[in-house]
């Protein structure tokens, strides 16, 4: 049997904790709650969850500090929650790591789906497809990707990655030496078109190099920054 997925959902407004409750346990996902900031970064190291619904504005920590403490220590899903709309805001959520963003009001059949979207692309074996004779894995010299598997390791040894810190290795390492600007490796990356500050990109390309770089320098050095333009992966023969 299947383990059934838990959730964490966090929010201060009770309604909007059990609408999403409601909703997500249709899903026959196991839902737990927390009402603010503190609470929620306890329960998400000391637990193992599947996902977490973060809201942005709680009391104590807001969703941003809680973000930023849990990716410190586990690559956990994150869908951040947020009544503000506002680009600056939506930056600030994707550089502490969020994989996905949802601004309220929103509607419950959105978040699930958002969900399943996100619990597909983290999972490891759950959603491999019957037939796997052919395997979708890129091997290089220091580093190899599992796509079937969503695993990434380095010198023998795997790295643990968020789902969007593995998308976008995934993304430069399918097409080496080419060079993708910032603007690009937003929309092919994050699906989402804007304009401004583009730091999000450099924020999980420095925080993917340095978990590369933890377990082989060599892997690390793959990413490559081109001054002035942008990103590429180049496959280092060491």
């Amino acid at each position: 049997m299947d383990k059934q997925v838990k959730i964490l959902v966090v929010d201060d407004e009770e309604r909007i904790r059990r609408l999403l409750k409601m909703y997500l346990e249709r899903e026959e996902y196991i839902i737990e709650e927390s009402d603010n900031g503190e609470d929620a970064l306890k329960k998400a190291l000391e637990h193992d969850y599947d996902l977490i619904l973060l809201d942005l504005m709680l009391p104590g920590k807001d969703g941003v500090e809680v973000c930023k403490e849990i990716r410190e220590k586990k690559a956990t899903p994150i869908i951040m929650l947020t009544a503000k709309g506002e680009e600056a805001n939506r930056v600030q959520g994707f550089e502490a790591g969020t994989d996905d963003y949802i601004v309220k009001p929103f509607s419950p059949r959105e978040v699930v789906l958002r969900v399943k979207a996100l619990l597909r692309r983290a999972t490891n074996t759950a959603y491999i497809q019957a037939d796997t004779t052919t395997k979708d894995v890129l091997v290089f010299p220091h580093l190899t990707i599992d796509n079937d598997a969503h695993r990434v390791t380095a010198d023998g040894k795997e790295v643990g990655l968020t789902p969007k810190e593995y998308e976008l290795l995934l993304f430069l390492a399918k097409s080496p030496d080419k060079v993708f600007d910032r603007e690009q490796l937003l929309k092919e990356v994050w699906h989402y078109e804007f304009f401004g500050d583009l730091r999000t990109v450099d924020t999980h390309i420095k925080r993917l190099r340095e978990k590369l770089n933890k377990v082989s320098p060599a892997a690390a050095k793959m990413i490559v920054t081109v001054w002035g333009v942008g990103y590429k992966f180049e496959v280092v023969n060491e």
